[in-house]
């Protein structure tokens, strides 16, 4: 993190403790991506990585289609960590190479089921309008259903956080890796 120095995991204060110890028994098992900054204030930092959590393994989504939407919306604020980090998990989750470079370039991607091209057009309207046309809203209902579009926006909105916080502190992808997006 080039904007703050790291965090002396053996100087923390007792609540930054039971984050990061939560951090590290969990699903990521980690402290990376917006963790340094989040837990400057540790009482944000587990409501965060509590939504975080839900965002990725708890919605109705299937993981696909949480992908996609962190993708598109690390595209939006040109988060370099985030986009290279989902990047990968998007692979995993099936969602094929040329889908990943289009939206990271911006163009609509080729996509093989209707989950995902709702979750596209949602998003992707959202992103360059701040708003969802009736056709769109309707199509995402009727396909994602309430909760699943509800979970959509929560998982947009989530990682809009999460890119936020990477490109304020300028959390930056490993060295020797190359970034998604140019300067």
């Amino acid at each position: 993190m080039s904007r703050l120095e790291p965090l002396d995991l053996d100087r923390l204060s007792p609540e930054q403790q039971l984050v990061a110890d939560a951090l590290l028994a969990g699903p990521i098992g980690a402290i990376r991506g917006p963790s340094e900054a989040w837990l400057r204030s540790p009482t944000f930092a587990d409501l965060a990585w509590r939504m975080v959590a839900h965002t990725r393994y708890g919605t109705v989504l299937a993981p696909d289609v949480v992908e996609l939407a962190i993708l598109l919306t690390a595209t939006f604020w040109r988060s370099q960590f985030e986009f290279w980090g989902h990047a990968r998990l998007a692979r995993k989750a099936g969602i094929p190479d040329d889908a990943i470079e289009a939206i990271r370039t911006g163009a609509p991607p080729q996509l093989n089921r209707p989950d995902l091209q709702a979750a596209y057009d949602v998003v992707s309207e959202h992103f360059a309008t701040k708003r969802v046309s009736a056709a769109t809203y309707t199509r995402a209902i009727d396909v994602l259903g309430e909760q699943g579009l509800v979970d959509l926006i929560a998982v947009t909105g989530t990682y809009g956080l999460v890119s936020m916080t990477l490109n304020v502190f300028e959390v930056d992808v490993p060295p020797g890796q190359e970034r998604p997006f140019a300067d």
